[in-house]
């Protein structure tokens, strides 16, 4: 394909005929909205926006007119072969439509902004290694769960003082928004081998600069998340894995996944890693109606009508804006007989009640605790146990501190764990608390309310982890010196006595403490952020102690 703007004789003098249906004028998107300049004109949501053509321009009402500013309204030239590439071609009212590609064009969910936020400042939003080009600065590209972002902090806004988004959002001038790469639908003139672009996608560029990206970075930009196909010939690969990555591969492969674990072993929250908005149902609270949807008899009718569980509108929607979207069936072990078959014959069709279809960008992942921890439990039939990839979900404080680093556990609990491994799960005595990850949580959450009130540990996590919790505490003592390290002697140590290594530093004081940081950035940036958040905290807390004094 080769990128292309619409000529003045395309839009004007003999337009093409797709536009006596959809008319000249380009909506924006929110990107275009806040890349290209305030020509003067308050822009509604959804509104038109100037653009440019080969030989000219078009103004915010599609009239052949000379705009100050305008944005791009890509068009692609087709070759052979192309259309094999397009997906959700359909025809409505006449006009055909079809996706191809995907660009940062719509401003984040508003659900998953502050998640995003919270991610970016504690340096926690994983990069992707790519760049988006078609900004002022390459942007880079981040992965918040299945989608990928940029961050955009907006630099101008004319004399509003704000741009007006899609969704009715106000940005201001210095505001860091998100943005989510979606399909990007074109208007497809199937005779001439045209994709004609909705809408106006970006801005911020004369027409020189825009044409010399449309014709370098723009279908890189577009086709960011492309991978190159394996072919018979190419070569096998071994790639390491942990819980969280193999759970990913299979969504995207959409092979179910089960998750097998004990109670507190976050399965859902690995789950709500990979997809933050993914749809959640409680099986022990389900019956085979709830699932399959109810029969309603239409006295006026007479006759007997289905109605879609609500379950699955909710995911329909879900799934409209294009991404991968996880249907989470959880307690899948602890649902009767009846509810299981049922579920059996979502994973294996993938249609509810012999009458639905789920969404194509719909992925099912299900999960069920120990029977060792339920009498309720049933083991699954062996067809349905079948249909899934089997992960076999064992936390442990190696994998489960980045995570506390990320939710901002009390430092307390992360110290102790640290150094105290055994403690993360004790068993379940049926008399007291017993510890296991979720309790920890419960910890963290009153201490943080608490002011770090040591006493209320025993009711969560029993009298004797809650003991050693003190105990350990109460022990510790400010060291002297914390060795010297070369960098092969750093890189043997287990993840656990890293972690050890970088609370000992904590302590140190005066002088010793930029030797003690200085020794926890060789160990690697995971621990040099989690010894950072805490001693941040401990200041946080010493600070407030005083001034109540």
């Amino acid at each position: 394909m080769k990128s292309i703007f619409l000529s003045h004789e395309q839009l004007f003098d003999k337009p093409l005929a797709i536009f006596d249906k959809v008319g000249t004028a380009a909506p924006a998107s929110d990107l275009a909205l806040l890349t290209t300049p305030d020509d003067g004109f308050l822009q509604e949501p959804g509104g038109g926006i100037n653009y440019y053509l080969a030989d000219g321009c078009a103004d915010r009402f599609g009239r052949d007119s000379v705009c100050s500013v305008c944005a791009v309204r890509p068009v692609l030239l087709m070759e052979e072969g192309n259309e094999k590439l397009l997906t959700h071609v359909r025809e409505e009212g006449g006009v055909l439509t079809a996706e191809y590609g995907r660009f940062p064009s719509a401003l984040l969910d508003m659900s998953l902004r502050e998640l995003a936020e919270r991610e970016y400042r504690n340096g926690t939003l994983l990069e992707s290694k790519k760049t988006f080009a078609a900004l002022d600065n390459p942007a880079p590209i981040y992965l918040l769960g299945g989608k990928r972002i940029i961050r955009h902090e907006l630099s101008h806004c004319g004399a509003s003082g704000y741009v007006m988004l899609r969704d009715g959002t106000a940005a201001a001038e210095g505001d860091a928004v998100f943005l989510a790469f979606r399909p990007v639908r074109w208007l497809y003139d199937k005779e001439r081998g045209l994709l004609i672009c909705c809408q106006a996608l970006f801005g911020g560029m004369n027409r020189e600069q825009a044409a010399a990206y449309l014709a370098s970075n723009f279908l890189e930009d577009l086709n960011e998340e492309s991978e190159a196909s394996f072919t018979q010939d190419a070569p096998f690969r071994f790639s390491e894995h942990d819980e969280l990555s193999l759970i990913r591969a299979y969504v995207e492969a959409d092979i179910p996944v089960f998750l097998h674990g004990l109670s507190g072993d976050g399965k859902s929250d690995r789950v709500r890693q990979i997809d933050p908005q993914a749809l959640d149902i409680e099986l022990v609270n389900e019956n085979p109606e709830t699932i399959n949807g109810r029969a309603v008899y239409n006295e006026a009718r007479d006759e007997i009508v289905d109605i879609k569980p609500v379950w699955l509108v909710k995911l329909e929607r879900l799934c409209e804006d294009g991404e991968l979207h996880i249907l989470f069936f959880d307690e899948l072990t602890n649902a009767t007989k009846q509810t299981q078959s049922v579920i059996f014959k979502i994973v294996l069709e993938r249609f509810v009640n012999n009458r639905w279809a789920l969404p194509p960008n719909a992925r099912i992942v299900a999960a069920g605790n120990d029977r060792s921890e339920s009498s309720a439990a049933h083991d699954l039939a062996e067809p349905l146990f079948g249909r899934f990839a089997h992960i076999y979900i064992r936390t442990t404080v190696e994998n489960w501190m980045p995570w506390a680093v990320r939710k901002q556990i009390n430092p307390y609990v992360m110290e102790f764990l640290a150094n105290n491994d055994l403690y993360l799960r004790t068993p379940f005595t049926g008399t007291e608390g017993n510890a296991d990850p979720r309790r920890w949580e419960m910890v963290s959450k009153a201490l943080d309310s608490s002011q770090n009130d040591f006493s209320l540990l025993a009711p969560i996590v029993g009298r004797d982890a809650a003991e050693s919790f003190v105990r350990f505490f109460k022990a510790r003592q400010e060291m002297a010196a914390i060795g010297e390290y070369t960098d092969d002697e750093l890189a043997r140590l287990s993840v656990a006595r890293k972690y050890q290594l970088a609370q000992q530093c904590l302590v140190l004081s005066g002088a010793m403490r930029e030797k003690g940081r200085a020794l926890v950035s060789r160990l690697g940036k995971e621990y040099l952020a989690w010894y950072d958040y805490i001693l941040q905290r401990r200041e946080h807390i010493s600070a407030s102690q005083g001034s109540e004094q």
